[in-house]
């Protein structure tokens, strides 16, 4: 799921031409106690590294990845808890003069 909504978000904020230089994402969950260990809960943090990155933007992609476009999230959302947040690290680049 970090990866299909990964994709998704990088893609997104590319489209919106953000200066996206890194985007981390961090995924965990809880199963059940017994077989077969079904994911009961996921949450998924997602951290955007850049230069200007629009927390808003981040916030638009997000969402759409998990409701719209991420099939693995729209195959377990009807069994499993799925949750997310998510980080802006701005990075301060100087611009290169040549």
């Amino acid at each position: 799921m970090g990866s299909c909504t990964g994709y998704d978000v990088a893609n997104i904020l590319q489209k919106k031409r953000a200066r996206l230089i890194d985007l981390r994402i961090r995924v965990s969950g809880e199963q059940r106690d017994e077989a077969p260990w079904c994911f009961e809960k996921i949450h998924i943090h997602y951290e955007v590294i850049g230069v200007g990155i629009d927390p808003n933007d981040v916030e638009q992609a997000i969402t759409l990845s998990e409701e719209k476009y991420c099939s693995v999230a729209a195959t377990l959302r009807p069994s499993v808890e799925i949750t997310w947040d998510y980080e802006v690290k701005e990075l301060d680049i100087e611009p290169v003069r040549v």
